[in-house]
Order: C-alpha cells, then sequence, then structure tokens
C-alpha cells in the first residue's frame, strides 16, 4: 500500500496513492509495464487499526499493468498482532481493471490477503473525481471458521470510503480520508465492538510522508491485545517507486 492510506492495497497501493495527489491513476503502474515499490514506516495502519503494535514496518510490492488497463500485483509486510510474535507477516495479491475518461476514473478488482492465519478476500470498486475517490470493498471469502451468530458470506464485511487529495505548492500534497468498516469478519479479525470508523489526514512532499490517524473503535485483538486505537496516531513514512 501507498504509505499515505490507511488500508491494505483496496485499489492496490499504487492506484490508492494517487488519490492524495490528483485522483485515481488509469492504471497502478506505467501501461504495459512493470514496477515496484519500497516503503519504510514507524507504524503500519489498516483502516485506521495499528497492524504491528505500534512498532515500525518495511515493506514493498510488484506490480503489471497492461495497455488495456488490467493490472496484476504483490505486496508484503511485516505484521505484529501480540507481543509474542517474534515474526510474522501479510502477503497481498490482487488483479483488476483501471480505465479512465477525462476526470473520471474507475477501478474493479479482487484482493487476497493472507496473514496471521486469517486469510481472506475481497473484491471492490472505486470511482474518482478529479481528486475525490470513493471506495467500496465487500468481503468475497474468509479461511477461518465462523464462530456463534457469526456469518462470513460474501458481504458480510464491508468497507466504505472517501478520500481527497490536492497539492498546495512546491510538490507538497495533502490527503483527506475518511472511511467506516462493520461485519462479522470485523470484529473476529480485528476484535473490534461493532462498526468503526476512521479518519487521517497527510502531507506528503517526493518520497516522505506524515499521518494523522485515528478511530472511534473500541474492543481488543482477538489475542486479548488492546486495541490502542483509541488513540491519535503520528505516521512517518519514506517510499520509492522503481520502474522496471
Amino acid at each position: 500500500m501507498k504509505l499515505l492510506t490507511s488500508q491494505r492495497p483496496v485499489l492496490n497501493r499504487a492506484v490508492a496513492a494517487a488519490l492524495l495527489v490528483g485522483g485515481l491513476s488509469a492504471a497502478p503502474a506505467m501501461a504495459g509495464e512493470w514496477s515496484a515499490n519500497a516503503s519504510v514506516t514507524n507504524n503500519y495502519i489498516w483502516r485506521g487499526l495499528t497492524q504491528t503494535m505500534n512498532n515500525s514496518a518495511v515493506q514493498g510490492g510488484i506490480d503489471f499493468a497492461s495497455d488495456s488497463g488490467f493490472y496484476a500485483g504483490t505486496w508484503v509486510s511485516n505484521v505484529k498482532y501480540e507481543s509474542s510474535d517474534a515474526y510474522s507477516y501479510e502477503h497481498d495479491m490482487y488483479a483488476g481493471y483501471a480505465f479512465s475518461a477525462g476526470d473520471v476514473s474507475m477501478d474493479v478488482g479482487y484482493l487476497y490477503d493472507s496473514a496471521a492465519g486469517y486469510d481472506f478476500g475481497e473484491v471492490y470498486f472505486n470511482v474518482g473525481y478529479g481528486g475525490l475517490g470513493l471506495g467500496l470493498s465487500l468481503l468475497a471469502n474468509a479461511e477461518p471458521d465462523e464462530g456463534p451468530d457469526e456469518d462470513f458470506g460474501f458481504g458480510s464485511a464491508y468497507y466504505v470510503s472517501a478520500d481527497y487529495g490536492f497539492e498546495v505548492g512546491d510538490g507538497i500534497g495533502i490527503g483527506l480520508h475518511v472511511g467506516y468498516h462493520d461485519g462479522d469478519f470485523v470484529d473476529s479479525f480485528n476484535g473490534v465492538d461493532g462498526g468503526y470508523a476512521d479518519y487521517n489526514i497527510s502531507v506528503s512532499k517526493g518520497g516522505f510522508s506524515f499521518m494523522v490517524s485515528d478511530t472511534n473503535a473500541e474492543g481488543e485483538f482477538a489475542t486479548g491485545v488492546p486495541l490502542d486505537n483509541q488513540s491519535v496516531k503520528f505516521v512517518i513514512s519514506y517510499g520509492v517507486d522503481i520502474s522496471m
């Protein structure tokens, strides 16, 4: 995920980053070419929640985009969900189709996330107009077994989001984000009590970014570790894109 968003690559990381500095791109990399990305951050935030117990992360991925608008890619990051985790990682794979017509752009695809035995897949749809982006992600499938009164079927969990990005001069980008996450799988995976909202503001220049993120989530991780997401998060990151 490019560093200024608060979600896994639900558009994919490259497309999501473009929301912050001028709208949804037509494809996550140059058409018909391979590209790569690498980044470091002091805290991996996904949809407002820390995925590293507020510790640092090293992340990177590879993308391919065809002339037709089809793209596919993979992305990895270290994660940590409880203090006893010596090492754990997340591995995402995704594919989709993105296109634009004038200031309007659309992106639809599928993401498979493998992390800490809670593998799951999502379908996503995003539309952009200028610097504004709107997104919807729906749970498609999940590996864990359902518990009492739980439903991990298609569409039983969802995430909706709105992003707005603009430049203020001298290559400085400002990003605004708000999202809402809900569903039985959200409760099970994150340990939250019901649906929650997340919101952040970010500033970027070159490969550097600074984000202030917060949520109204309550509860604990499934392991019993407190979420610690009632407090504001300050995230500093640096990333590079590599043409191949």
